[in-house]
């Protein structure tokens, strides 16, 4: 038995797919087949179920997986601690990243990043905050990069930046004539808001005092910000971006943002990682990065 093997089962359990599984772990399906059949051998049970799609752990290899990914984070630790003294940036570093930040920011510093210090290897993955803050709780990731909310106690908070919301008004909607936007003013509008469980629509429906997107959600369920951009510039509605996308935006585009008047509603940025986190090094590398690629009319939060 090896740490090894035990790393292909937890990819395959987490991914439920075996050719997803020897993908992320940067082998062949068969290698990775092969070890999982061997480690069976050995243990004398199989521990994932191949009739059924997707994947998934037999009874007994539930067992099996519980007491791995024990074992695994031991190790990672170990191996985490040995990397921090050295202050080393090597090492797989798992991030995940809500999905109305991701398009806006990591462009701005990944690639670079990437370039500059080939010997990173950063995993990014983009996640609701519920998700996010199980992952964090369970190892799956090791740090989060979302916006400050309530019930963030029990982790570590690393503060990058703060940023406006801003509305995206359709030329042909009344709202399109305004320099700013009120709270007031949103009311009876058709808006394009992302469904729930996304905290950039809960932040947004609690500063706003917003009714309900019943009419638009009937319209639209689930969605994404540019898909919303998307149907707001052929001509129907308001919906809102984050401050971080208006440098995106071409000349025309820019042409249907709407700032809010004050108060004007904003959201902070943060890393988010566990109490026993270790890897600060890295971390903080990460940290400065983003905050270098910012524009200028985005504040930066010092901690």
């Amino acid at each position: 038995m090896t740490l090894q093997q035990l790393e292909y089962v937890m990819a395959v359990y987490r991914l439920k797919h075996f050719a997803k599984a020897a993908d992320y772990c940067d082998v062949t399906q068969p290698t990775l087949s092969s070890m999982i059949q061997k480690l069976e051998d050995e243990l004398g049970v199989k521990i994932f179920d191949r009739k059924r799609q997707p994947i998934r752990p037999t009874p007994a290899g539930m067992t099996v997986i519980e007491e791995a990914w024990k074992v695994i984070n031991r190790a990672k630790k170990l191996k985490q601690t040995v990397e921090e003294e050295r202050q080393s940036l090597t090492g797989t570093f798992n991030v995940g990243v809500l999905p109305t930040i991701a398009p806006y920011l990591i462009p701005r510093f990944f690639p670079q990043l990437m370039n500059e210090h080939p010997e990173m290897d950063i995993r990014i993955t983009e996640m609701k905050t519920e998700g996010m803050l199980k992952a964090l709780r369970s190892g799956g990731i090791d740090a989060g990069i979302l916006a400050q909310v309530e019930g963030l106690e029990e982790l570590n908070i690393t503060p990058l930046y703060r940023e406006q919301f801003m509305g995206y008004v359709a030329e042909n909607d009344p709202l399109y004539k305004k320099e700013y936007i009120k709270p007031a003013d949103l009311s009876g509008e058709f808006l394009w808001l992302l469904d729930e469980g996304h905290c950039f629509r809960d932040q947004l429906v609690k500063f706003c005092q917003l009714k309900s997107a019943a009419r638009s959600k009937r319209s639209y369920n689930l969605g994404s910000i540019e898909t919303f951009m998307r149907i707001v510039e052929h001509g129907k509605g308001v919906t809102f971006i984050p401050q971080l996308a208006v440098s995106q935006l071409s000349t025309e585009q820019h042409a249907l943002v709407r700032p809010f008047a004050h108060p004007v509603p904003t959201r902070d940025i943060v890393f988010a990682t566990s109490k026993n986190f270790i890897r600060h090094t890295l971390l903080n590398k990460l940290a400065a990065c983003i905050k270098d690629s910012l524009p200028k009319d985005v504040q930066k939060i010092e901690e």
